[in-house]
């Protein structure tokens, strides 16, 4: 394969990760006392890297330097904030291409979806620095003679960011590049899939963070397991915001913590996305962004097509279609330019799809392409296999189940309110598209009746989410939302003011105190 060994280590020492042995922990300084990880790449199954984790001792440590830190940063004036933001992404411009490349190394993406993972994060710096000179507050027409009545927004703390390895960087900075013009400091647990990656965002980090003169502690970094790293940020009180992007179930666990504390929480947990194909639909754009939805990251994106639901008078065309996309897709290694569909990131997660494929057939479904593993010649990582296209009915048990990795289900309707009817019967809500030249259609999905995902789109996929718009699902993808619009607020905390600048002291609702007509006392 093409994805070889010396490459890798020449992207690693670029990036400044080299030895035996990385230290997974920064609190400003390098450190790691826990277990280590051994990182092997999902493209051949080579040894990237080893990694000391953080210990009990490196957590404690990372927390209360964390709080300094913020301490300091708080008082910093907001657009000197989003100086370090702004160089921040410029040092990612200049690292892009290598850290594109770790990040297809690392989590099996092709290198273009690496580059636009990398390009996200340099748009969303560029976001938050504009945001650091508009984090505005409201005045308010007080009922009270002169009185002023206004709302302000102040740094809130520590925000723990737990990410996942689909998208092992930009996540973080959707979170840490607003977090920062806010105030905040950031703990950063990264998937334990994906450390290197996390790392070496990190050193880019420290190094901006020394050239301005901000505490390199504002962006920390603990790598480690749920027990070790997650859980402990779900439950300590010193952090009172924890953005956690993962599966339902383990986001299920944050918010029993986090809230039983009450802490405060963004929430981006899975994703079970359709896309409708009306009768009046341009097939070909139907196509063509139904098997990027569905193959693209190789079906790991929470806002990946796993649902098709398409008029009975074209889903013929359509299957044909789709089935010659998928046909012709190349598979391999993902440094090269010319493959479409890459590894998943470990064999257990392949294994997990072939269960899905199976319990589709079990209830009724039929495979109409594709489904099963690639191992040996130059699939030798174990993680490829290819993705398969199924009939299902929306009834299926397994339909509501979100399959992370390339199934995609075929289903027809015949009513536009019983397409709308299958589209909403999953538990997930997070991202959803319609492909309609109705105008009705149109405006009757994205109106009150319709989508009931956070995100919906028309004559658009599922996939391919900008940072201008706010981020984020409903029912069991968690309410939570990043990027974009007024997210930044949820990075803050928010406090009422009023400032009497009379000689009296009149009260809200025209109550007064002493006796007589309308008194409040006897």
């Amino acid at each position: 394969m093409p994805a070889t060994l010396s490459l890798m280590r020449s992207v690693l020492e670029k990036l400044g990760i080299g030895g035996d042995e990385t230290p997974g922990a920064f609190d400003g300084e390098w450190r790691g006392g826990g277990a280590v990880i051994e990182k092997y790449s999902p493209i051949d199954g080579s040894l990237l890297a080893r990694v000391r984790t953080a210990s009990d001792d490196d957590y404690e440590r990372t927390v209360t330097r964390a709080q300094e830190a913020f301490a300091k940063w708080r008082v910093t004036p907001g657009p000197v904030r989003g100086e370090t933001v702004r160089q921040l992404g410029n040092a990612l411009r200049e690292s892009k291409s290598d850290l594109a490349k770790l990040v297809t190394m690392e989590m099996g993406k092709i290198i273009a979806e690496g580059e636009g993972e990398v390009q996200e994060m340099i748009d969303i710096c560029d976001f938050a620095v504009g945001q650091s000179r508009m984090l505005y507050g409201l005045t308010i027409q007080s009922e009270r003679p002169s009185h002023r009545l206004m709302e302000q927004w102040h740094p809130l703390g520590i925000v723990g960011i737990i990410s996942a390895f689909n998208f092992p960087v930009a996540v973080w900075s959707w979170n840490a590049a607003l977090a920062a013009v806010c105030g905040d400091s950031t703990i950063w647990k990264p998937s334990e899939k994906t450390p290197l990656t996390a790392i070496a965002v990190i050193k880019i980090a420290e190094r901006v963070c020394r050239n301005t003169g901000a505490d390199p502690a504002i962006f920390s970094l603990l790598v480690g397991d749920g027990p070790s790293v997650g859980q402990k940020l779900a439950a300590d009180g010193r952090v009172p915001l924890v953005s956690a992007t993962g599966s339902t179930r383990m986001g299920y666990e944050v918010a029993k913590t986090v809230h039983g504390r009450l802490g405060k929480s963004i929430l981006e947990l899975g994703g079970n996305n359709a896309l409708i194909v009306s009768k009046t639909a341009d097939l070909d754009m139907a196509v063509r962004s139904i098997f990027f939805g569905a193959v693209g990251t190789a079906g790991q994106r929470c806002t990946s097509t796993r649902r098709v639901i398409a008029h009975e008078s074209v889903a013929g065309d359509l299957r044909e279609q789709l089935l010659g996309a998928y046909k012709s897709m190349r598979i391999g290694n993902p440094l090269d330019r010319n493959t479409l569909v890459g590894p998943l990131i470990d064999p257990p997660s392949v294994d997990n799809v072939q269960q899905s494929i199976e319990r589709v057939k079990q209830e009724g479904g039929e495979i109409l392409y594709g489904g099963e593993k690639l191992n040996g010649g130059e699939y030798l990582g174990g993680c490829y296999m290819r993705p398969a296209l199924a009939t299902a009915r929306h009834e299926f048990e397994i339909v509501k189940h979100e399959t992370f990795g390339p199934l995609l289900y075929l289903m027809t309707y015949n009513d536009f309110d019983e397409a709308l009817t299958m589209h909403n019967d999953v538990p997930q809500g997070l991202s959803s598209s319609i492909f309609t030249n109705d105008m009705r259609e149109a405006e009757k999905f994205l109106s009150t009746v319709g989508s009931d995902c956070g995100i919906a789109n028309v004559n658009a996929g599922t996939s391919g989410a900008e940072i201008g718009g706010a981020f984020g699902g409903e029912k069991a993808t968690g309410g939570g939302r990043e990027s974009g619009s007024d997210s930044w607020k949820s990075y803050m905390r928010r406090q009422t003011n009023t400032i009497n600048f009379s000689t009296e002291l009149p009260l809200a609702q025209g109550i007064t105190f002493g006796a007589g007509e309308g008194s409040a006392t006897a």
